[in-house]
């Protein structure tokens, strides 16, 4: 079975990242044809080899999170970086339940007959070599890994410095469940090197790799997004609102207020603005629920009046990610203030709203343009694995190709097939 190769002094970024793809290209041919069965197999085989590399995997893992703290990482990404026993369970599972989703490639997505007889339709195929980039969640070598064989795909992974232990720990788990199936390593390669010069040759591979997705801050999705030569799909910033209504029950608006912000601060899905209606009568209670948890609040002058532990927020507040225990929060004069505001500062990520009026939640799904829009929930459930796809390969904000958790479906595109009986065009 290949290896990941070992670099050669005289090897450009560029030689290697073609080397590597075009390997990756042949392995990728192989799993176009296998069956759901095969795939499935595979991947339960990967998660039975991470399981029997627990001690390795949390040892490599280790040596991430002191280097980490001795760099002087932000909380929120130690937290992302971090692993225990119950994480790399649910990273274990996580494939399980991947390799349990239905298959996409080879689904009908639709079919037609002209008037001349000829039969057309639409079926999903697997886009072909993905490139992901990513940054300090380990869980994004299983993840990706996982969606991409799933749906035929093979993956070339780019992992940031502060999880290297890590990803070479799971990549080489992984790499045993593939070589126990009869598959090649080169269908789930981890780049061998983390000199930065190979992202560039990442970006620039336009005809080797199909698509690359960034997983990572905004100054790595800017850079993907500015240089790239090959298709990208990400979003940029995680800006989610939660607007509670004037309708809204009070026990559940501090609830998922809390629940939306607190449960975990660094990730994309927790809520960043809350806005608060006017004629809410329990505001004081959601933000004093909010404060009293250790969350600090920044508000406009009329959330500042709710509470004198509110500080005042600058104009760059309602545009920011804070991906901590920080929280912009604004009143506003009903649904149609609410709605204004989102469309100036949101990212296009996640938006709830809380409230008991039917037609007040009908009007915010339809008319809020984010890729995930919520009633009465947290905006913490904008995870793939929350939306029962198995896992996800990141959240795409964009308007073409897939929106919101991107899993199986949003790894495929589909071709044309076209059944004739002799037909020939006049």
């Amino acid at each position: 079975m290949a290896s990941s190769p070992d670099i050669s002094r005289q090897e450009t970024p560029e030689s290697l990242v073609a080397r590597l793809a075009l390997a990756g290209r042949a392995a990728q041919r192989v799993l176009a044809r296998m069956t759901d069965a095969e795939k499935a197999a595979v991947l339960r085989a990967a998660a039975e080899a991470m399981r029997a590399s627990e001690a390795a995997i949390l040892a490599a893992n280790a040596l991430d999170v002191a280097a980490g703290e001795a760099r002087g990482l932000s909380g929120a990404m130690l937290d992302r970086l971090r692993l225990d026993a119950g994480r790399l369970a649910g990273i274990c599972d996580a494939l399980d339940q991947v390799a349990a989703l239905p298959d996409p490639v080879g689904e009908e997505i639709s079919r037609s007959q002209r008037p001349n007889g000829l039969v057309l339709s639409r079926v999903r195929v697997p886009i072909g070599l993905i490139g992901i980039i990513y940054e300090s969640r380990p869980n994004v070598t299983a993840d990706a890994a996982a969606l991409c064989l799933r749906s035929g795909n093979a993956v070339l992974l780019r992992g940031g410095s502060e999880a290297v232990h890590s990803n070479r720990a799971l990549h080489a788990a992984l790499v045993q469940g593939l070589e126990k199936e009869g598959i090649s390593a080169d269908a789930v390669q981890l780049m061998p090197s983390q000199d930065r010069a190979l992202v560039g040759a990442m970006l620039t591979a336009a005809g080797l790799i199909d698509m690359i997705i960034p997983r990572g801050g905004k100054s790595l999705v800017e850079r993907v997004q500015a240089d790239a030569r090959v298709p990208v799909l990400a979003h940029l910033d995680g800006i989610c609102h939660t607007y509670i209504h004037a309708a809204a029950d009070p026990d559940m608006a501090r609830a998922i207020a809390l629940n939306a912000k607190m449960r975990r601060t660094g990730i994309c899905g927790a809520m960043e603005t809350l806005l608060l209606d006017a004629q809410f009568p329990a505001s004081p209670s959601v933000v004093a629920g909010l404060l009293d948890a250790g969350c600090e609040l920044r508000g406009d002058a009329r959330a500042r009046a709710l509470d004198p532990r509110i500080v005042p927020a600058s104009a760059n507040d309602w545009d920011c990610e804070y991906l901590d225990a920080v929280l912009s929060v604004a009143v506003v004069d009903g649904l149609d203030e609410a709605l204004a505001h989102i469309a100036a500062h949101s990212s296009s990520h996640t938006e709830a709203i809380v409230t008991g009026d039917d037609a007040a939640a009908e009007r915010f799904l339809n008319e809020v343009d984010s890729a995930i829009v919520m009633v009465n929930a947290s905006t913490q459930f904008a995870d793939g694995g929350e939306f029962g796809l198995g896992a996800e390969i990141g959240i795409a904000t964009g308007r073409l190709h897939a929106r919101g958790p991107v899993a199986l479906e949003g790894l495929t595109t589909y071709k044309w097939q076209v059944r004739g009986t002799g037909q020939v065009r006049p």
